[in-house]
């Protein structure tokens, strides 16, 4: 059997998956958006649990996340942990190995002052406030909230098995359903990797599992050892999610990591941590981006090299001069260092302001230890939070302490003060796979945005690497120059997946063709684009506006009719007249207003604050229920007994008013998204296409440029095409159509767009659609078209059907702008795939007629 996972891999499940929704009380009560692929771990677990397949697992449900470092497990736990809220879960037993992830984890789950908690203020779950409680064993857990157990697997294996007052027993497993979250999961196999379960942790855990059919099992972990035959056999059948560090990196999530080696000492290569760690700072600064970069000291084996190390660095900076700073500038070959002091030069910031300001960030106030469990407790808070502005340390000494369960984003620069090796045979030894692991947790990536829309949690400097800000994307590990040890520690990081070897990338020359600079269009045309901007609901003046169709609610009336019917005979009495069950329409305003009120007031959705969010032409509450276009205008259609419609009351109307105000909330949730992209505006053609360096891999088809075919042809703008094979199959495609297209049109330029151009639909999703095709007809050469055209390889087509839905309708539009004498119409076109080459030309060709 293969893997769980590798099942939506096929096009049926994928199509599937796309048409899974996510339910409200996941998403609407999660303080942080959802990235895509976090989207499809939800997904997957809502498939699983709706449909059913041969590969569908069994119960009681045990399944396990394979997600990388830094890839916001914890959120997923959190929105699976509302989703089983709602399907009738209320206890919940989280555990992992490391007392320090116990601690960051509830700071995470219960405490609204941390940065990190993952909930909104209010959790609202079919129009109740629910709340989140920790309790210390089963006995205490109530079935209106979600209660939580949070404890070590160690913990909770000394209380299962010597049982004591207050503490956890089986028992608690038998009569209750309960979820458990097993956090760095890979700690639970120990067992069966040595063959015997016998009084194991993962024994344990498993026994607990069994106690209750309906008990669930939910495993996170960014290290699964998949050349392990019995782990595989193990999880198999059970890993619904795969998205390691190298999916994690390729998807742009993640810092890119760079080995900056020297012949530097100790001291020095600390000097030059401490220059970069400058330049990270002002460079942010002068680009408005809100940083403070961290650099963490790595001692080897002892917290008493470490405790060295802290001493060291004080005295360093107590010391600290110009001439330190102006002796690195002198000797060092790193070219991200001579960069950095080009740019303290252009900025008059002399060697001696330099010193002093990074004695002043590096105060011995500053800087934190964090290698025995007291410090490390002690200091958690800290280690957690170092991005908030409120957070003075910028250095941390550490030695392993820090390598499972931290969360930090802003960690820059690790210099390691220590130069032997563990490796054997080329082989990565102990301390590198250590240093890899370390070095995977710093990566996580630093969100900024310079722009509005612009997505601030992905890199964005990948295909421009001359950009001074790509530094900001990028984890520096300063070690010695050692060619073994450095073999030993990219192999090591290889195959984590969060580092591509150097020697497999090369740098492309991107430049735009001098005739393409000659033309009319480069020199005064525009290129159209849109913003993307908060939701503006002032247009919002009725539940029709939003989309809000299901108006018509019905209620059944609760009844004490019944009857009994005998097993073996099939004749019955006749029915009676009040046992026919009958309809009554009611309108919302024949409903006394405080019941009404007394509806809204149980949901906080309907609160007015919340409320005119979303209707802000509404003056009051009175006006939501009166107003025609609002409640004025509904009805509820009761359906019951004849007797019992002549005596609906209060309550029955509270009911009714409470499904049918759900059923509104969650059309215009469904509705309403909280950004949306703007109208076209222009930008100057020449302001918006340059020349570029960009990086590839020298083995992919990125590395081909397809020179031979666009080299020479004047309505290729730029000297060659690294796209992808489906891009350049659309660029043979188009190349053997100009000589026919030039008959009816001039000026006729197709531009790779190179992540210049971003549009955004009317959700406020961003697209970079990969060819931009300028032309004007000959018969009236004021009229340019601007044409986006995507390429998109078949396995991807399902997956990005929104894009495609969003090309149509900016086709269908086409919208036109006139600047000055000129006019754009800007149009767009369905994906092209090669497999429907000749249905797209046709399209192409039609998209121009009027």
């Amino acid at each position: 059997m293969a893997f769980l996972h590798e099942i939506f891999n096929n096009t049926f499940a994928r199509k599937a998956l796309a048409q899974v929704i996510l339910p409200n009380g996941m998403i609407d009560n999660l303080k942080f958006g959802i990235r895509p692929y976090q989207e499809e771990a939800f997904k997957r677990y809502l498939y699983t649990e709706q449909e059913n397949f041969d590969e569908k697992p069994n119960k009681p449900l045990h399944l396990l996340y394979n997600m990388a470092t830094g890839s916001g497990k914890t959120l997923v736990m959190a929105g699976l942990m509302l989703h089983l809220y709602e399907k009738g879960y209320r206890n919940f037993l989280f555990f992992v190995n490391s007392n320090n992830i116990i601690q960051k984890t509830k700071d995470n789950f219960l405490n609204p002052q941390t940065s990190k908690y993952l909930f909104n203020n209010k959790i609202v779950i079919n129009g109740k406030e629910v709340l989140l409680k920790q309790i210390d064993n089963f006995d205490e857990a109530d079935n209106e909230n979600i209660n939580i157990k949070f404890t070590t697997i160690q913990q909770l294996h000394i209380d299962l098995n010597n049982t004591k007052e207050n503490s956890v027993t089986y028992e608690d497993f038998t009569d209750k359903k309960i979820v458990m979250i097993a956090d760095e999961a890979h700690h639970l196999s120990g067992g069966t990797k040595s063959g015997n379960l016998f009084g194991s942790w993962e024994e344990t855990v498993l026994k607990i599992l069994h106690q209750n059919f309906d008990n669930i099992l939910l495993e996170f972990t960014a290290t699964l050892d998949y050349e392990s035959l019995e782990i595989i056999n193990k999880y198999k059948d059970k890993v619904i999610y795969k998205y390691d560090l190298s999916q994690f990196r390729a998807d742009k999530f993640s810092k890119e990591i760079n080995l900056v080696r020297s012949l530097y000492d100790e001291k020095e290569r600390v000097i030059q941590a401490l220059i970069l760690n400058l330049y990270r700072q002002e460079l942010a600064t002068i680009n408005n981006i809100n940083l403070k970069p961290v650099i963490l000291f790595k001692a080897k084996k002892t917290i008493k090299e470490s405790e060295q190390n802290k001493e060291n660095f004080h005295k360093l900076i107590e010391e600290f001069s110009d001439i330190m700073v102006e002796r690195i500038k002198k000797t060092s070959t790193v070219s991200v260092v001579q960069k950095a002091f080009q740019f303290f030069e252009g900025k008059n910031i002399s060697f001696n302001e330099m010193a002093k300001r990074i004695q002043t960030n590096f105060r011995e106030e500053n800087c934190l230890s964090a290698n025995n469990d007291t410090e490390a407790e002690k200091n958690q808070i800290l280690l957690n939070t170092l991005e908030d502005e409120n957070n003075p340390i910028r250095a941390v000494f550490a030695v392993q302490k820090l390598n499972e369960g931290w969360d930090v984003l802003n960690l820059f620069d690790i210099v390691r003060l220590y130069e032997d090796r563990d490796g054997k045979d080329g082989k990565p030894g102990k301390t590198t796979l250590s240093e890899a692991q370390l070095i995977g947790r710093g990566a996580r990536y630093y969100p900024f945005a310079l722009e509005e829309g612009e997505d601030k949690f992905v890199r964005k400097y990948d295909d421009d690497i001359s950009n001074d800000l790509k530094i900001l994307e990028e984890l520096y590990y300063h070690t010695k120059e050692d060619s073994r040890y450095v073999s030993e520690l990219k192999k090591a990081l290889i195959e984590t997946g969060i580092y591509e070897d150097e020697a497999n990338l090369e740098t492309k020359q991107l430049k735009l063709k001098p005739i393409f600079k000659d033309s009319e269009l480069y020199k005064k045309g525009y290129v159209f684009s849109n913003k993307k901007l908060p939701k503006n609901f002032d247009k919002v003046k009725s539940f029709v506006d939003l989309g809000v169709t299901k108006t018509n609610y019905r209620h059944q009336l609760s009844s004490g009719g019944g009857r009994v019917s005998n097993v073996f005979f099939e004749l019955e009495s006749p029915v009676t007249s009040d046992e026919v069950m009958k309809s009554k329409d009611v309108k919302l305003v024949n409903i006394q207003k405080h019941v009404i009120k007394c509806a809204l007031s149980q949901n906080p959705f309907y609160y007015f604050d919340y409320l005119s969010r979303y209707f802000p032409n509404i003056k009051s509450l009175s006006d939501f229920i009166e107003d025609e276009n609002y409640l004025g205008n509904l009805e509820i259609t009761f359906t019951g007994s004849y007797n019992r419609l002549q005596e609906i009351s209060h309550f029955d109307y509270l009911q009714a008013l409470n499904g049918l105000l759900q059923t509104i909330e969650v059309e215009i949730k469904n509705n309403s998204t909280d950004y949306e992209g703007s109208g076209y505006y222009p930008q100057p053609i020449h302001e918006v296409f340059r020349d570029k360096e960009i990086r590839v891999n020298k083995h992919s088809e990125r590395a081909k440029g397809q020179e031979d075919l666009v080299s020479n042809g004047s309505w290729y703008a730029y000297n060659a095409n690294y796209g992808t094979m489906e891009e350049k199959k659309f660029v043979e495609l188009f190349s053997r159509r100009f000589e026919g297209f030039s008959h009816k049109f001039e000026n006729i330029h197709l531009i790779r767009n190179e992540r210049e151009i971003k549009i955004f639909d009317k959700y406020g999703r961003a697209f970079e659609p990969d060819f931009l095709l300028f032309c004007s007809e000959r018969a009236n050469e004021k009229l340019t078209f601007q044409v986006f055209i995507e390429p998109k390889g078949a396995h991807l087509i399902g997956y990005d059907k929104w894009k495609e839905d969003f090309l149509k309708v900016i086709g269908n539009e086409k919208k036109s702008i006139k600047i000055y004498t000129d006019t754009y119409k800007i149009t767009a076109v369905p994906f092209y795939n090669y497999g429907n080459e000749n249905e797209f030309r046709k399209v192409l060709e039609s998209t121009f007629e009027k």
